[in-house]
């Protein structure tokens, strides 16, 4: 994993705040008191998930990966964005339940992307009807690192967040990007109250579990806060 230096989540008041829409500092707030909770929980009892952490991008990154697509993040995923641009290719990278997702650093967004739109253009020629890629997707997580097959995505539009998996199924959720980060949260200070897949530890690695595989099952060490 390339060295990076060890630093502070860079919370959204010194991020320019000032300078955007009432709405979007808002929005940028309860990002960073979510995400501000998991780094938190990460940093004393996962550390090797917080150093997979890539660091937040700048202003001028995001806007290329905006001129890229062709879409403005939401405020949001911008948010998140200028906080943590993804994660290093490491297998203590996934961070998402329940199966535990990477965070998408840019560049991966803007090749997930386009394959989407193209692959929307495919289908457009047999049927004009189908609709597996909308333009307002932007992907933020995904499998792995490098396996983009399976993932999240933000509709740039309204908001929402959804999922696509190597099929021709999307699903689109009535779940804010906000309400996915306070849920993370949630989960991993309160375990006891987390339905569906918990959070555990291998290796000072957050990992979702039980796992499925034998040999990560009998490494897991769930996490009961």
């Amino acid at each position: 994993m390339p060295a990076t230096p060890e630093k502070d989540v860079m919370m959204p008041e010194d991020a320019g705040e000032e300078t955007r829409p009432p709405e979007d500092a808002m929005q940028a707030r309860q990002i960073g008191d979510a995400w501000q909770r998991i780094e938190t929980w990460l940093r004393r009892y996962a550390p090797a998930t917080h150093a997979a952490l890539r660091p937040g991008a700048s202003e001028g990154e995001i806007a290329a990966l905006e001129e890229s697509t062709g879409v403005r993040a939401p405020a949001e995923l911008r948010a998140l964005w200028r906080l943590r641009a993804g994660s290093w290719d490491v297998p203590a990278a996934g961070l998402f339940p329940d199966q535990g997702w990477a965070l998408m650093d840019l560049d991966a967004v803007a090749r997930s992307y386009q394959w989407h739109i193209n692959n929307q253009r495919r289908q457009a020629l047999h049927d004009p009807e189908t609709l597996v890629w909308k333009p307002s997707w932007l992907p933020f997580c995904s499998w792995s690192v490098t396996d983009l097959s399976y993932g999240r995505f933000v509709d740039a539009e309204t908001g929402e967040t959804g999922v696509w998996d190597d099929t021709a199924v999307r699903t689109v959720e009535d779940t804010s990007l906000t309400m996915v980060l306070e849920e993370i949260a949630d989960r991993l200070e309160y375990p006891k109250l987390a339905t569906g897949y918990k959070p555990g530890l291998i290796r000072g690695a957050l990992v979702w579990g039980p796992p499925d595989s034998e040999d990560e099952a009998a490494l897991w060490e769930p996490w009961t806060g």
